[in-house]
């Protein structure tokens, strides 16, 4: 929930800044297939319950097209040391990415998984600083 480890975390954000508790202005450097534009727009996190579970919303506004995605993250203790990540979502999408969207979202939201749990892995791998 900390804003750095956010913008750490969540691939592609080049900038984050604290509007209020859990909202934020944000900037994305995304490419999509064969087109890469910045996305500039909010993140929210919503309906928060410590250690176990929350949403995160964002509108993302661009040169070609926006989305609009929410997303909903369960943690749950599996061992001592060990969290279960479990998440669902929907993103919504116009102008230019929704019309090739169709055929490459699926490869795109793939492959920005992959990195927000590869960055998720290393930022809870680094010793917290005291």
């Amino acid at each position: 929930m900390n804003p750095d480890s956010l913008a750490r975390v969540v691939p592609g954000i080049s900038s984050l800044e604290t509007v209020s508790e859990n909202s934020f202005i944000s900037s994305l450097n995304i490419k999509i297939g064969p087109v890469s534009s910045t996305f500039s727009g909010k993140l929210q996190l919503e309906h928060i319950v410590e250690g176990n579970s929350f949403t995160l919303n964002t509108q993302q506004n661009s040169k070609i097209g926006n989305a609009n995605a929410s997303l909903q993250i369960k943690l749950a203790a599996v061992e001592q040391n060990q969290t279960e990540v479990a998440f669902d979502g929907d993103v919504k999408l116009s102008g230019m990415l929704a019309s090739m969207g169709q055929r490459i979202i699926g490869g795109v939201a793939n492959t920005l998984t992959n990195q927000f749990f590869n960055n998720l892995q290393n930022e809870i791998a680094v010793p917290a600083k005291l």
